[in-house]
């Protein structure tokens, strides 16, 4: 059963790849901030489509949920606008690599000290020696962009 969950994030990170290679393209022409709502109007009406169709769900009252949860809201667009401004300058292949180890780096901290409610997983070295492989990958990518 893990192995689909894995198959399935791998795929959507090759989704965000492909986010990233419409989005520098699209920024350049017809703004970045414009790219970015593009985005967000076009998964939105998706997610409406979605829910229409879909089960009814457990809808909590927002006064009851603590406020520092919906800060997601919040880093998705910085997200998507530093993707539409960093990709046509990094390129495709340097902006997720960047991305990776950013995300690497902050999920072995999330699940060391067990931030936003996380199971603690204690850091050990071969989690370590993987976070500096992907530092040692931004490395050659960024050495092979040179070249």
């Amino acid at each position: 059963m893990n192995l689909l969950f894995i198959a399935l994030i791998v795929a959507a990170g090759m989704g965000l790849s492909f986010e990233a290679g419409l989005l520098g393209p699209l920024g350049e022409e017809v703004g970045h901030l414009w790219a970015t709502l593009s985005i967000f109007g076009v998964g939105t009406a998706l997610l409406w489509l979605i829910r229409l169709f879909s089960p009814e769900g457990r809808f909590t009252d927002w006064n009851s949920i603590p406020k520092w949860q919906l800060v997601g809201g919040l880093l998705g667009p910085i997200y998507v606008v530093a993707l539409t401004l960093s990709t046509p300058v990094l390129g495709v292949t340097m902006t997720m690599i960047c991305v990776l180890l950013g995300q690497v780096t902050k999920s072995v901290a999330i699940d060391s000290f067990g931030w936003f409610g996380a199971q603690k997983q204690a850091s050990n070295p071969l989690r370590l020696l993987g976070l500096g492989f992907v530092g040692l990958a931004l490395c050659f990518v960024y050495l092979g962009a040179q070249s």
